[in-house]
């Protein structure tokens, strides 16, 4: 009886203690660090390294971001170079071993890859860029980026004085089939005379091919070269040619200064922000986000000095009215390579139909392997 009053009392003195003045029980010390220093882990896949200046580049500024907005709420780690095949899978696996609670795939041939290990993890949340398929705890995210291509358009149009743009381009898939053509109605909209030439590399990173694909381009008469890449060799190619160009992912001025007139860019720090924060709240939900310029996650890279004259006045007219929503880049009417009408006057071509695009508007020389 003795044994049982004094545990009693010890019981007593302890709850005693734990109770401040208010009546509230306050958390143990362990699980008051636990709570202020509880981390939450991030893994980015990449498919080309940060140092490209363009698509991991933009990428990578946005981890960066990130960090920087979060602090120690949160920590990334990353893997360069990862093709888009079984290799990405284990990736992914290694990252959750490491204590990743969030894995942002950025490329689109990760997405299959992606759709596995999530349904292998219910507990991680996988947001997977430029895809289409979602799951309970996997999304997909995108930009409109297809809005300050038809900008960028608009500066190669007035640019150009034989009339032939050439454009280097990474896989015939959706994604760069619709840029090529948002570019190619930018540029017929202020120069309705002019063409845009396509050459297929199949790559993403690969200076050396990429740029080579421009030379043979400025050989078929370009003095304009675009591009859907991931590296600057393109508009290298156009400075040493005497030649300009658009750049993409991020402002590339630095490596073409003669040739480089601005380029479609991608911002995506605020939305990385908003995704690590909504699964640190517990109110993530898988989503297929597709914002705009808008939003900014996209916009045009400042003009430079070598933007033809009225450049400037043109697009600032236009990018008004993609911000007022008076202007959508895929409005008809809209003709295809041969001529036949594809999106009829009065229609926009919806984000499914974007999402699935196989074809190339009037003005794109070049073909669409299927």
């Amino acid at each position: 009886m003795k044994r049982v009053f004094t545990v009693l009392f010890v019981a007593l003195l302890a709850l005693t203690l734990a109770v401040g003045c208010g009546g509230q029980q306050t958390p143990a010390p362990s699980e008051q660090a636990d709570q202020k220093d509880e981390v939450i882990k991030v893994g980015f896949i990449y498919i080309g390294p940060p140092g490209d200046g363009g698509w991991t580049y933009a990428h990578d500024q946005g981890r960066l971001y990130l960090e920087k907005e979060l602090g120690d709420k949160v920590q990334t780690i990353y893997k360069e170079s990862v093709p888009e095949d079984q290799e990405a899978e284990k990736v992914m696996r290694d990252m959750i071993d490491q204590g990743c609670k969030i894995i942002f795939a950025t490329s689109f041939g990760y997405m299959d890859y992606v759709e596995k290990v999530a349904k292998e993890f219910p507990d991680v949340a996988f947001m997977h860029c430029s895809g289409y398929k979602m799951g309970p705890n996997y999304g997909n995210y995108f930009g409109r980026i297809e809005e300050p291509r038809f900008l960028s358009g608009i500066v190669a149009g007035m640019k150009t004085k034989t009339n032939v743009i050439g454009y280097v381009a990474a896989y015939n898939i959706p994604e760069v089939v619709r840029g090529i053509n948002a570019f190619t109605l930018g540029v017929r909209s202020v120069n309705p005379d002019a063409v845009v030439k396509v050459k297929w590399t199949n790559t993403w990173y690969d200076p050396a091919k990429e740029k080579n694909a421009a030379i043979a381009l400025l050989d078929e008469g370009a003095d304009v070269i675009a591009q859907h890449q991931d590296t600057a060799g393109p508009q290298v190619a156009a400075q040493e040619r005497g030649a300009f160009s658009v750049g993409y992912n991020s402002d590339m001025y630095a490596m073409a200064p003669k040739a480089y007139m601005t380029a479609p860019v991608w911002n995506w720090g605020p939305y990385y922000v908003k995704q690590v924060q909504a699964v640190m709240d517990g109110t993530w939900k898988p989503e297929a986000y597709w914002g705009g310029m808008k939003d900014g996650i996209v916009d045009l890279a400042p003009l430079t000095e070598n933007v033809p004259e009225g450049a400037k006045e043109k697009v600032e007219e236009v990018k008004a009215k993609i911000l007022s929503g008076e202007f959508n880049v895929f409005a008809g009417p809209i003709k295809d390579q041969s001529g036949n009408i594809r999106v009829p006057e009065g229609s926009v071509l919806s984000d499914e139909e974007q999402l699935s695009m196989d074809w190339f508007v009037e003005g794109v020389i070049g073909e669409i392997e299927k």
